[in-house]
């Protein structure tokens, strides 16, 4: 199995250059949609794609992606037609990365064996837990290291370098690095908070290291380019998802077309 995530991060280190990750949440507006989403930021640059599985009882999201999420659990979604969309998008010819984005409970009930051997046969290549702490992960991080599945991790600011460490023992891939405490939302500034959180993390971990959480503007992204491997944008395009397409049944017809000239803007120095 290919690992795209490595062959990544050693193209765009090759070229000295930063990555882009955009954030999207699947099933919204609808799984169509999210299919050509991907397609089309992976087409316009994307270095990794976190494809987000909805779920009921959120903790770590803001209220962009909480709206986002609930859009998308009426249609209904699943994490099943998730990794479907996944392997439809491999179907064609996309080698982008794509990690999933997840709290722990979704993926509990779908099976972690079977999540793991379904991920793998539709082209998922990693998997981000949000609510697994590095204590509880190492069964989880064997079942897909069986898989060749990378398990992302997140690291906060609060963090002591002793958790910090523990983290990085369990990550594969790269780590997220949360630019600062609280829940997921664009904001107009960032905080030196995520250049010490990457500083501390170098002492740790030779894997790449992405920065997100309230990174909303290609300023943003170009400064965080400055001390960490990659920027992730979530908030700002799952908002231009829900301004474009505010009904989701009824989906305009230059909705991929707006979402894409809006993402195009974060790609410029990619």
């Amino acid at each position: 199995m290919k690992d795209r995530i490595n062959e990544k991060f050693n193209q765009l280190k090759a070229k000295n250059c930063g990555g882009f990750i955009p954030f999207i949440v699947g099933g919204d507006p609808n799984l169509e949609a999210t299919k050509e989403l991907i397609l089309i930021l992976a087409k316009n640059g994307a270095s990794v794609i976190e494809l987000g599985v909805p779920f009921s009882d959120p903790v770590a999201d803001g209220i962009t992606i909480q709206a986002s999420a609930e859009r998308a659990l009426r249609n209904p979604i699943n994490v099943k037609g998730i990794i479907e969309i996944v392997a439809e998008v491999r179907a064609e010819k996309c080698e982008t990365p794509i990690i999933l984005f997840s709290y722990f409970n979704p993926i509990l009930q779908f099976g972690l064996e079977k999540f793991a051997e379904k991920a793998k046969e539709s082209g998922i290549d990693g998997i981000l837990i949000t609510d697994l702490v590095p204590e509880e992960a190492e069964e989880f991080r064997q079942i897909l290291a069986k898989q060749n599945l990378a398990l992302i991790m997140l690291a906060a600011p609060t963090s002591s370098d002793e958790r910090l460490r523990k983290i990085c023992e369990k990550a594969s891939g790269f780590v997220y690095a949360v630019s600062r405490a609280g829940v997921t939302g664009a904001r107009t500034d960032l905080s030196n908070e995520a250049e010490n959180l990457v500083k501390r993390l170098r002492k740790f971990t030779d894997l790449p290291i992405a920065v997100g959480f309230g990174i909303s503007n290609a300023e943003q992204v170009a400064e965080t380019w400055k001390y960490a491997d990659a920027a992730v944008v979530g908030s700002a395009i799952v908002a231009e998802i829900m301004r474009i397409a505010p009904d989701a049944d009824n989906i305009p017809t230059d909705f991929i077309e707006k979402i894409s000239g809006f993402s195009n803007k974060f790609f410029s120095q990619t």
